[in-house]
């Protein structure tokens, strides 16, 4: 029995150390929408159509050469729904509201056209907090992960139809989890702090006084080893078999992907703007695998399996100046699923799985160069169901399959101030 009591905590261990490696804290993997309300609002379809300095900065960094200098800060709460099932019967996570603060501005420098401007803000970041008991001992399965970027821009308005800008992303990424059963698993639950750097590039091109195109390709982010110091690990290695590890130093990896994105602005009568944009991200570059190394017994490091396909993302947003002072938008975006059925057991503490929101937002100019802008996301709820990462210790007929189950909803304000 204690054998058996050994492979259900390694098959546990396997699938959730699987899946830390991000958050759940946007539509597309791990990554926002969009950063500040104005984003939001549109679906995040900006690249074609920055408005102010943190959809610019984060999105397409050549935007800072078409706004005028201003400031602006967001507030976000940020609530998802998360549900999962081990085969022992689906519960829920405990923890459920985060906060995604941003700061952004663009001011003139330099002279001859060229503005500086950037911003700082979470993008991405929360975790999981499952427990569960079950008749074998307790699960207990416990991530949280952060990510802050700081993006110093210089942008350049070229000629009247072509502006360019570059962003330098300073980024810092915080991780700790714990997934355990019966007190025996894999722990790494000391926070460990990584830095990284990568850079953002973009171009608009005004074809006329309707159509404006946008394009922004995003350089990977390599990040310094995570690092905690932790007492004993125990993985799977295969059916029956599991790697021990000894107290010390474990490390890993964890870096963001590269990405690329076209965008479409069309503005049919001067109030009225339409938005589309496309992108890829490359997934499947930095969450295939998670290896970790430390003081195993035996190789002296384990990849975890993770399977991320890179993902499409499609992107709509409307805007429609109802008179000097209001603006009201709205917008879609659609994400392919980056986690397959076959994988979901491996991902079960991070449920990255929805495709489908909805924004609604607006904007009130209150005179003395302030204005304030709202904004809503609701992600619709998507579940996926697979193979429970239990499948080789218990006969098959004995579990419920293993099912992840996701929706989203935020709640934003932000207040700008144009000089």
């Amino acid at each position: 029995m204690k054998n058996k009591a050994g492979l259900i905590v390694l098959a546990v261990s396997a699938a959730l150390a699987a899946g830390f490696s991000g958050s759940a804290m946007a539509t597309n993997g791990y990554q926002l929408i969009g950063i500040g309300q104005y984003a939001v609002g549109m679906g995040g379809a900006v690249v074609a159509a920055p408005d102010d300095p943190l959809s610019a900065a984060i999105s397409n960094p050549a935007g800072l050469a078409n706004i005028r200098p201003q400031a602006a800060y967001s507030a976000e709460i940020f609530n998802p729904i998360r549900k999962t099932n081990f085969g022992f019967g689906e519960f829920g996570s405990h923890s459920n509201v985060y906060g995604v603060p941003a700061i952004g501005w663009v001011a003139p420098a330099f002279g001859d056209g060229i503005v500086f401007g950037g911003g700082v803000y979470g993008s991405s970041g929360l975790g999981t907090n499952y427990l569960q008991s079950t008749p074998y001992g307790t699960i207990q399965a416990y991530s949280n992960i952060m990510f802050m970027q700081m993006a110093p821009s210089l942008a350049m308005k070229v000629n009247h139809h072509l502006s360019l800008g570059v962003s330098l992303n300073i980024s810092a990424e915080q991780a700790s989890f714990q997934q355990t059963f019966g007190g025996a698993g894999l722990n790494l639950a000391s926070p460990s702090w990584a830095y990284g750097v990568g850079a953002t590039i973009g171009a608009l091109y005004k074809v006329n006084n309707m159509v404006t195109l946008g394009f922004t390709y995003k350089t990977p982010i390599a990040f310094t080893p995570l690092t905690w110091q932790e007492t004993g690990q125990e993985v799977p290695t295969g059916p029956g078999t599991f790697l021990a590890g000894n107290a010390g130093q474990y490390s890993g990896h964890l870096n963001y992907p590269q990405q690329i994105a076209l965008g479409l602005a069309i503005r049919p009568i001067p109030q009225w703007l339409i938005s589309v944009e496309g992108q890829w991200i490359n997934w499947h570059a930095t969450m295939n695998n998670f290896t970790i190394y430390g003081p195993w017994n035996g190789p002296n490091s384990i990849a975890l399996p993770m399977h991320w396909k890179n993902e499409w993302v499609a992107n709509i947003g409307t805007q429609y100046d109802v008179n000097h002072w209001l603006q009201v938008r709205m917008g879609y975006a659609y994400g392919t699923n980056p986690i397959s059925s076959s994988n979901i057991g491996n991902n079960l503490i991070f449920p990255a799985i929805v495709e489908n929101a909805i924004t609604f937002g607006s904007t009130q100019k209150l005179g003395m160069g302030w204005k304030l802008t709202e904004a809503y996301m609701h992600e619709f709820s998507n579940t996926v169901t697979g193979t429970s990462p239990f499948a080789q210790v218990f006969p098959p007929n004995s579990l419920q399959p293993a099912s992840a189950t996701l929706s989203e909803n935020s709640y934003g304000i932000q207040v700008g101030y144009d000089f």
